[in-house]
């Protein structure tokens, strides 16, 4: 989504690094330093800035969302949040996700605000800063503190985004996946020879029919997407057409 708007109000004059401060926790103890100073700080190991409640008056509702990229499992305060950790677990290259990982102190016209980003992803290749909020509910003040996170991220060589609206495939897809997470057996043997004939990218539907048990094969690619072991392009919706490679494959 387009944060430009929120970016006129804030207060970015000469030595804002400086002036902008950033706090976390860590084992308990509460920390904080400049924004020019963060990137040599261990924020990236923080605790989360406080803990998760549920109210029964509240529209939002808190829970756990476990990662197979991490191995444990991750806070999350709505639905939406929910869902940002499960593509989170599907995009690759996920190393490490800290729930409200910070909290940003920044200065907009004559006014000191602050504003706690959702979620800090660090991956194998940069991290991620991220906030989750529907579109339909995003405010002037909001696009303003997304536009001071962003900054914040610039600055610190980070990438940042605002997980606002989903295209309309997506969820499709990864419900389709995560509904493999349970252990399965392979009787038929036919893991290796998916792995196998996926080395250099094949379509899934093509990767499916040339095992002879195509049913069987869906199934199991299915399972082998979502553990990681292949993997697709999200960006388009799960067809027979999806091109599908070896984990890590793109990467060389």
């Amino acid at each position: 989504m387009n944060i430009d708007s929120g970016r006129v109000g804030l207060d970015l004059r000469g030595g804002w690094t400086r002036r902008w401060t950033v706090s976390w926790r860590a084992d308990g103890d509460a920390a904080s330093c400049s924004v020019q100073d963060l990137v040599q700080e261990p924020a990236l190991s923080s605790d989360p800035m406080r803990h998760f409640t549920w109210r029964r008056d509240q529209r939002h509702r808190p829970g756990l969302q476990f990662l197979t990229s991490t191995g444990r499992h991750h806070g999350a305060e709505s639905l939406e949040e929910g869902s940002v950790l499960l593509a989170l677990d599907f995009a690759g290259d996920v190393v490490d996700v800290v729930s409200q990982p910070m909290k940003i102190s920044f200065e907009a016209g004559e006014k000191r605000r602050s504003h706690t980003p959702d979620y800090l992803a660090v991956t194998r290749h940069g991290v991620w800063l991220i906030d989750v909020r529907p579109e339909a509910l995003i405010k002037e003040l909001d696009r303003e503190s997304f536009a001071a996170a962003a900054e914040v991220a610039v600055a610190c060589g980070w990438r940042y985004t605002v997980a606002a609206r989903w295209r309309e495939h997506t969820f499709a897809a990864l419900d389709a996946l995560a509904s493999r997470r349970r252990l399965r057996s392979d009787p038929l043997g036919l893991r290796p020879v998916l792995l196998a004939e996926a080395v250099g990218g094949r379509r899934f539907g093509e990767l499916a029919a040339a095992t002879g048990c195509e049913p069987v094969a869906r199934a199991e690619l299915l399972h082998l997407l979502w553990s990681r072991q292949l993997g697709i392009d999200l960006a388009g919706p799960l067809i027979d057409g999806s091109i599908v490679v070896p984990a890590g494959e793109g990467e060389r």
